[in-house]
């Protein structure tokens, strides 16, 4: 499965769902897009409106905002992290309730991101001191 973007570094623990393939392929062609707060595409994103739209590419349907999107499936460790599941990052890593934020696994530790203002959709690493976790969309 040598696709490029999302097998760079250590192969990931396990191999992407179909929806979790597309929804990264959609989420890499947005890359050199703004960001915008609220905006949900197609021509700016913010961070969940990015991962939305994604997984509503592949027929998955999110919560919009990043702290509900915490909720939208299972919890996975950073050794099980496969591309397309969602990395969130908080102000108080201990609390759910402080997530600030939210990107796409890609693998290789790096995450497709819509970062904050004046910015655009980019990579980014995943390795950051607000990590608090992931989750793996379920629909």
């Amino acid at each position: 499965a040598a696709r490029g973007y999302a097998w760079r570094g250590a192969a990931p623990a396990r191999s992407p769902s179909g929806a979790a393939h597309q929804a990264v392929a959609f989420a890499m062609a947005q890359i050199g897009k703004p960001y915008l707060w609220g905006a949900a595409g197609p021509s700016a994103y913010d961070c969940s409106g990015l991962v939305l739209a994604a997984y509503r590419s592949a027929g998955i349907y999110l919560p919009r905002v990043s702290r509900a999107q915490w909720y939208a499936g299972p919890h996975v460790s950073l050794g099980e992290l496969a591309p397309g599941d969602l990395v969130f990052f908080a102000y108080d890593v201990r609390a759910p309730s402080t997530i600030h934020h939210v990107g796409m696994y890609i693998g290789g530790g790096a995450m497709v991101e819509a970062p904050y203002s004046g910015a655009r959709v980019r990579t980014a690493s995943i390795g950051r001191r607000d990590y608090i976790g992931a989750v793996r969309p379920t629909g």
